[in-house]
């Protein structure tokens, strides 16, 4: 059964009839589709902003070229001889260099300043801006070569040229000031041989250290501190006062009273304040030197020591500090608090003092780095190493010594067969006619009460 056609209607895609289904179907002709309406215009579109201009970019002005910094070159003006050309050396006793060969002389230009002490609070920003420093590189005048010592002056270990650090750029505390060597070489060996004299039971051989090349001229490190200290103590006051003691003994015999007086004190509770500036407090720098033969060589005249100058290091080597001022502060205070006590001591008063408590505050503290001269001298004996140090300024000596065990066994034997001599004589002399006599003996028979006088 098929489906009928659906009944004429419009077309479902627009106006138009349906096409014929053959060439000879008849059907009104065609007609023209009608005009389409006229549409609205779209509205203008408002006017927009003109973009604003890029910026332009302006290019940064070219950076300076860094000019490469000058390789330190240790005194390469003022070292060389003006006669004969070789390294000029500080002369100990004088304030001028020396050639060693043909005694040329050339003056130093001191310093224009003064020593100075400089504020400790200001350390720690200067500790930070030279923490930006590394240790210099030095180039040697004498031959070419590049050296870096440990000291802040040395020799070229190729040509025994002398060098010293700047110490500008260094990041070590530069020193302030400097004890000069008023004792050359000679007069060191002098002060030294006669310490060997005074020597008990020193070997023969530590008399040739004198006459030796082992003595070497040495700057060695070292701080000074000032400071007003205020310290607020409490301690108690004794006082003497005496009292008679009398007592009964039985002499041959017979009953005697004897008397005697007794020292007691009296404690009175004590408190104060004292005070004290402390002007060049010295502390030794380095560990490289045992401290107590450092200490047997003070005291030093600090006073006459003179504004740094690279020039008096010349020819003489020199030690870099190895303790810092913050350790050498704290030594400092211990040497201070010695004195403290004294006055403390001094101040409660009375016949004794105990002191109990003391509290020091510290102002204007100041610090400055000094070096100072000491011969130094090492020598061997028995495979161990021997060191014995000269002032520089004033001849002092001290030092490790060896013992001769044969001069120290003569010495007991010696002693010894004294000893025996002795005994002999005073036996011969005082034989035994002392022997069976029994001598008077006192016997305590009682104490009486104690009795105070005044």
């Amino acid at each position: 059964m098929s489906t009928p056609p659906p009944p004429p209607g419009p077309h479902p895609q627009g106006p138009y009839p349906p096409p014929s289904r053959g060439r000879h179907a008849a059907g009104p002709p065609p007609q023209a589709p009608p005009p389409m309406p006229p549409q609205a215009a779209p509205p203008p579109m408002p006017p927009q902003a003109a973009p604003a201009p890029m910026p332009v970019p302006v290019p940064a002005p070219p950076e300076p070229e860094e000019e490469p910094e000058p390789e330190p070159e240790a005194l390469a003006e003022a070292l060389p001889c003006g006669g004969c050309g070789a390294a000029l050396h500080y002369s100990p006793g004088t304030a001028g260099l020396q050639c060693p060969y043909c005694g040329h002389e050339q003056r130093i230009e001191a310093p224009d300043r003064e020593v100075v002490e400089h504020a400790y609070k200001d350390l720690k920003a200067e500790k930070k801006r030279r923490a930006k420093f590394t240790e210099q590189e030095l180039v040697c005048h004498g031959c070419g070569a590049r050296v870096q010592g440990e000291g802040l002056s040395f020799t070229c270990q190729f040509c025994a040229h002398p060098l010293v650090v700047e110490t500008t750029n260094d990041p070590q505390i530069p020193p302030e000031a400097v004890l000069l060597f008023a004792l050359g070489r000679s007069q060191a060996r002098e002060s030294f041989q006669k310490w060997v004299r005074t020597r008990w039971f020193a070997p023969r051989r530590l008399k040739k250290v004198a006459d030796s090349e082992s003595m070497k001229s040495t700057y060695l490190p070292h701080w000074t501190y000032d400071a007003r200290t205020r310290s607020d103590y409490t301690g108690k006051r004794g006082e003497h006062y005496y009292v008679t003691e009398e007592r009964t003994i039985r002499r041959n015999g017979k009953r005697e009273v004897q008397t005697r007086k007794v020292r007691k004190t009296r404690w009175h509770s004590a408190k104060g304040r004292v005070k004290r500036d402390f002007d060049d407090i010295l502390v030794h720098a380095t560990t490289k030197v045992p401290e107590e033969y450092l200490v047997e060589l003070e005291p030093w005249p600090l006073k006459e020591a003179v504004p740094y100058a690279p020039e008096y290091l010349a020819g003489h080597e020199t030690v870099r500090y190895d303790v810092e001022p913050e350790a050498g502060l704290k030594q400092a205070k211990k040497e201070m608090a010695k004195a403290i006590r004294k006055d403390v001591v001094k101040d409660i008063g009375g016949d004794e003092q105990r002191v109990e408590s003391i509290d020091t505050a510290y102002s204007k503290v100041t610090y400055k780095h000094m070096l100072l001269p000491v011969w130094i001298g090492s020598y061997m004996f028995r495979g161990k190493t021997w060191q014995v140090l000269v002032n520089g300024q004033t001849g002092e000596v001290h030092g490790e010594r060896p013992y001769s065990g044969w001069k120290i066994f003569f010495f007991l034997v010696c002693l010894l067969a004294v000893a025996v001599l002795v005994g002999k004589l005073v036996l011969d002399y005082t034989g035994d006619s002392s022997s069976g006599q029994g001598g008077e003996q006192d016997e305590i028979v009682v104490e009486s009460d104690w009795e105070e006088v005044g």
